[in-house]
């Protein structure tokens, strides 16, 4: 247990994730406590090691804002965080989960539906916090609501530095817990596609499946392709009549996160997790007149370089719903042309 002068995060093994950036960046969990539910939310906020005993991060979900203005709402000016290091993915992918839930259940206990087990939380050293026992390591800390601090360039799972700038919140490390023989450090990359942004999707792509189904498709598949920028989704689906996969491709677009800019509607004969296979149904099923739906001047990802700055971090930006399915209008030209036996052929046959 390190606290006062000697809880300097800076004895972590915190990377520097590209060329342009100079000062170490955190992506592990973390976990805040709704103040009025007592649920807790959790999320992989991005924080940049600036000190010792500082860090400034990044909240970007909706529920974690939510619960800042809780505790401004209050009168109260910090609000506890807990950055936790080394624990199953399970936390990995409910720290990314953004349906509606916080006034029914938090993540912690949907993490032990997953594991099928109870997750055993112990008391913080210095925070009102309770945390996962068997986390590798745990910083305490506070996050000062108040302040607003200039953060240099940053880099994004698109692949570019951004956002160029933004002002974030103070978050001063009260704490740092670990196991006492060599704990296990996980710091997921920012860029390019990792692990991190496939585990996340789990849950965008359960809640988008929902939200399709009850519009009466049949969904065989939603991915979001680590070759997509987190910027796009593709949905595999079948529709009973016209207008449904316009339908589909608008509620994909409507989606609560960032990262449906781009929405494709292939069907069940293409492989989904195929990039070529997805651009030749693009290619040879659309027809840009109209099987495209374009939406002006929605909300931008800040990591989009297309969109359009509204302050130094967040953005604006079209939307675009490309329909790739075999078409009902000419069903007959759809069929897929192979070579004979494709697909049949045993090599040990020949052996």
């Amino acid at each position: 247990i390190w606290t006062g002068k000697d809880a300097d995060w800076l004895k972590l093994p915190i990377p520097i994730h590209s060329e342009l950036e100079d000062k170490p960046y955190v992506t592990a969990m973390n976990i805040v406590k709704d103040p009025e539910t007592g649920f807790y939310n959790s999320s992989h906020a991005g924080t940049q090691a600036v000190g010792p005993h500082k860090g400034l991060v990044s909240f970007i979900t909706p529920h974690t804002h939510a619960i800042i203005r809780k505790y401004l709402d209050r009168g109260e000016k910090e609000m506890p965080i807990a950055v936790i290091f080394g624990i199953p993915p399970a936390y990995e992918i409910m720290g990314n989960f953004s349906g509606l839930h916080m006034d029914l259940w938090g993540e912690m206990e949907m993490v032990g539906t997953i594991m099928d087990i109870d997750i055993e939380m112990v008391p913080c050293e210095t925070i009102p916090l309770t945390v996962p026992a068997h986390a590798e390591i745990v910083v305490e800390a506070t996050v000062d609501l108040t302040s607003q601090t200039d953060v240099g360039v940053g880099v994004s799972p698109s692949m570019y530095y951004l956002p160029k700038t933004a002002t974030l919140p103070d978050m001063n490390i009260q704490a740092i817990t670990m196991r006492k023989d060599r704990p296990i450090y996980r710091n997921h990359l920012t860029t390019p596609d990792t692990d991190h942004q496939t585990l996340p999707r789990l849950c965008h792509e359960a809640v988008l499946y929902n939200r399709l189904t009850e519009i009466g498709v049949k969904v065989h598949d939603i991915q979001f392709p680590t070759w997509g920028a987190a910027l796009s989704c593709v949905i595999q689906l079948e529709a009973p009549r016209a207008g449904f996969i316009n339908d589909a491709l608008m509620q994909a677009m409507g989606a609560p996160w960032l990262n449906t800019k781009m929405v494709v509607a292939v069907s069940p004969d293409t492989d989904i997790g195929n990039a070529q296979e997805v651009y030749h149904a693009i290619a040879t099923r659309c027809d840009p007149s109209r099987d495209m739906i374009i939406v002006d001047n929605t909300r931008g990802s800040p990591f989009d370089p297309s969109g359009e700055p509204i302050d130094a971090f967040w953005r604006t930006v079209g939307k675009i719903g490309i329909d790739a399915t075999a078409k009902s209008r000419n069903l007959a030209d759809h069929e897929r042309a192979w070579p004979l036996n494709w697909g049949k052929v045993d090599l040990k046959d020949y052996l």
